[in-house]
């Protein structure tokens, strides 16, 4: 028994010195520092009645991914400075969202930093815990790419040391997935309120590129019923004996899905175009 007790108050003690920045304060506090950079004193922060005064119209978006707190910091260097806007965001699965949304090829990724972070030379981008952080600079070169890793990094691993994708995503296949595809998607998922969450990865399947997806109903009976909306939608008969279905959705052409427990699997392809019979065969490859 001493035993236990002993581990018990050391996993506590763990856990107390472990600091999961995540106010303002504990935010700016957790700003590495940078030989030759001040961090600014000044911090602005904008909630979700004002965010728009800052991002204007990219707003929407924000808040559709459940944004809470936005929080603005600043490195200094004469009249140069790097700014750090951390949003946080009701869950990690939000924070990743907007990340993925804002995702860009034309970017570069970096490891070791967050969940997942890209940057190019004058910007740099990461998601960790419940927060997206985007960190720009006002000087652009390979000096200030370094820098901001440098800030990049030692602020995710006081946000959340274990960051990484949603934990659905491990039940994604992992053969012909598009690398740095997946996405959340928290409502009107292909245009209809009912399909929410979805968790999305692009494959290259037979020479095209589809979106497969995951829709979580929390629940069977959850599942069943966005089941039941998405085919009063299409207007089909419902026939919930089997886990094979063919959605006939007049606006995103035919959805194969499949419905396992509390999840619904399915592919989609925005030319519209019909997928072949075995399409159901790699549907359940997904270990949900």
């Amino acid at each position: 028994m001493k035993h236990l007790n002993y581990l018990l108050l050391a996993s506590l003690f763990c856990m107390a010195e472990q600091v999961i920045a995540q106010t303002p304060q504990e935010l700016q506090a957790a700003l590495p520092a940078v030989e030759g950079w001040s961090i600014s004193s000044d911090i602005e922060i904008f909630n979700r009645d004002n965010l728009y005064e800052r991002i204007d119209g990219a707003a929407p978006l924000f808040l559709e991914n459940n944004f809470q707190e936005m929080t603005s910091m600043e490195y200094d260097r004469g009249d140069d400075y790097i700014t750090i806007q951390a949003y946080r965001h009701a869950t990690p699965e939000d924070a990743f969202g907007m990340y993925a949304s804002e995702r860009s090829a034309d970017m570069n990724f970096y490891d070791g930093i967050g969940g997942e972070a890209q940057g190019d030379d004058s910007g740099l981008y990461f998601f960790a815990g419940n927060i997206y952080v985007k960190i720009n600079a006002s000087i652009e070169g390979d000096t200030i790419r370094l820098i901001m890793q440098e800030i990049a990094r030692g602020l995710a691993e006081k946000i959340d040391p274990q960051a990484n994708y949603p934990a659905l995503f491990r039940s994604f296949p992992t053969e012909n997935l598009v690398p740095h595809s997946e996405s959340y998607i928290t409502q009107n998922y292909i245009g209809h309120q009912f399909l929410k969450p979805a968790y999305t990865a692009a494959y290259n399947l037979d020479g095209k590129t589809v979106q497969a997806f995951v829709i979580d109903g929390q629940t069977p009976e959850g599942a069943k019923q966005i089941l039941q909306d998405y085919l009063n939608f299409t207007k089909q008969e419902a026939d919930f004996s089997g886990e094979r279905f063919l959605i006939q959705d007049r606006y995103n052409g035919n959805i194969p899905l499949l419905w396992k427990g509390r999840y619904l699997i399915g592919v989609f392809n925005d030319k519209g175009e019909d997928f072949s019979e075995d399409i159901y065969s790699f549907l359940n490859k997904f270990d949900c």
